[in-house]
């Protein structure tokens, strides 16, 4: 057969179309077996440990056997009452420190077990956390608190506690075949985004809820995060990747994406356990809106609002999670979030041409995440973590259908 007949001819302007395959498809990989076992296995203990009752019973002052108001235990880091084994009680956030911490995340589909180098295949970000990060020269945060009056985010807090972030970093997606030399009709496109991102964070902590936004701007389709690539796989013997100059909106188009959430800290009265719920909604490179639950249990210090996993998008905001306190606290995280996905740029393109783009029929647009990760912070300041994390399936079908698997390994640290 040939090449003619196995992808067919483009004029200059159209879209090529992928040739049909059976609905059945290729047998399932391993990866693509394991990935619902996760989502299943983290929603079901989310829901069970939002479910349990985990406190001592209340007597009939509306207190628990230790004297503590189970409506107040964990919350924002106060002490309800003295507890039967003394321990240092979490830190209350009255005020936002100029230089709060600094962190550094890296994504990599290798960091699973098995070997995989495709769909989301690396994101290498960094973030700095303080009243200092609205102050830059390059800061977003004067057009981003006029979006969240906009959107009517103006004023949340009702204590004036505010957090800033900003956040510089990369990544990208392949195919499953990075060697071949022709174009991938049949399968996801090359695709990357450089980007720096403003978030905010403002919390209302008599009804325990934290109102998240965030303004993203960058570049689609230049040539950095194709060229780091290949230059680490050299290094360490890889297979070269052929394929970005078929990258959506190959040579570089600006891009941008704003996103608000709304956290709730549900009423788990522990101080070794938390469960929130979080919607959030987003319009650019990835139009959206999802809802999560999510939980982290162990020895826990910092404010319930401080770790957000269920914010992430592929490598944005991977840095910013589990922010370090100088505690010494350790915890097992996870969550799942169901999404309503209207529009991924990623796939389907912007409006400068695309070699490779999928229509809008052609993608799911209900996707299933979840996560699950453990995080360690040293007596010092530094906090390790480290995550796994995948959501199903965009395509519908193709060799671009299957399930999106990796891993990321965050270092934190806070400013003595």
């Amino acid at each position: 057969m040939s090449d003619s007949d196995t992808h067919p001819q483009r004029g200059p302007t159209f879209v090529a179309c992928r040739p049909w395959r059976p609905p059945s498809g290729p047998p399932l990989t391993r990866h693509q077996k394991f990935l619902p076992e996760i989502f299943w296995w983290v929603a079901g203990l989310t829901i069970a440990l939002a479910v349990l009752p985990i406190t001592a019973p209340a007597d009939s002052t509306g207190q628990t056997a230790n004297g503590a108001d189970p409506r107040l235990a964990s919350l924002d880091g106060f002490r309800a009452s003295a507890e039967h084994t003394p321990r240092r009680p979490r830190p209350q956030p009255a005020r936002e420190p100029r230089r709060d911490s600094w962190s550094v995340a890296f994504d990599n589909d290798m960091l699973v077990p098995g070997s995989r180098d495709q769909d989301y295949t690396y994101g290498l970000s960094a973030s700095y956390t303080g009243a200092g990060a609205r102050d830059f020269w390059f800061s977003l945060d004067t057009p981003l608190r006029w979006l969240d009056r906009l959107a009517g985010l103006a004023a949340r807090s009702n204590d004036g506690v505010e957090s800033h972030t900003v956040e510089a970093g990369l990544f990208g997606f392949t195919p499953e075949d990075v060697e071949a030399t022709a174009t991938h009709y049949d399968d996801r496109p090359y695709a990357s985004l450089i980007y720096l991102s403003q978030s905010r964070v403002q919390v209302d902590r008599v009804n325990r809820v934290a109102w998240h936004s965030s303004l993203t701007v960058g570049a689609l389709g230049l040539d950095l995060v194709g060229d780091a690539q290949n230059a680490v796989h050299k290094v360490t013997g890889s297979h070269h990747a052929e394929g970005w100059d078929d990258q959506i909106s190959d040579g570089g188009e600006p891009t941008a994406r704003y996103a608000i959430a709304r956290q709730k800290y549900l009423d788990v009265s522990s101080d070794n356990l938390e469960v929130k719920s979080t919607l959030q909604g987003s319009l650019g490179y990835l139009t959206e809106a999802s809802w999560s639950l999510s939980f982290r249990g162990g020895r826990l210090r910092s404010p319930w609002w401080q770790s957000n996993p269920e914010l992430v998008s592929y490598g944005q905001g991977a840095s910013q999670n589990n922010r370090p306190t100088g505690t010494n606290e350790h915890y097992l995280w996870g969550g799942a979030a169901i999404v309503a996905r209207g529009y991924n740029a990623f796939l389907q393109g912007q409006f400068r041409d695309s070699e490779v783009r999928y229509q809008f029929d052609e993608l799911n647009h209900l996707v299933l995440e979840a996560w699950v990760g453990y995080t360690f912070e040293f007596q010092n300041g530094y906090r390790l973590s480290y995550v796994l994390r995948g959501h199903t399936s965009e395509v519908r079908d193709g060799a671009g259908d299957r399930n999106l698997l990796w891993g990321g390994i965050i270092v934190a640290k806070t400013f003595d």
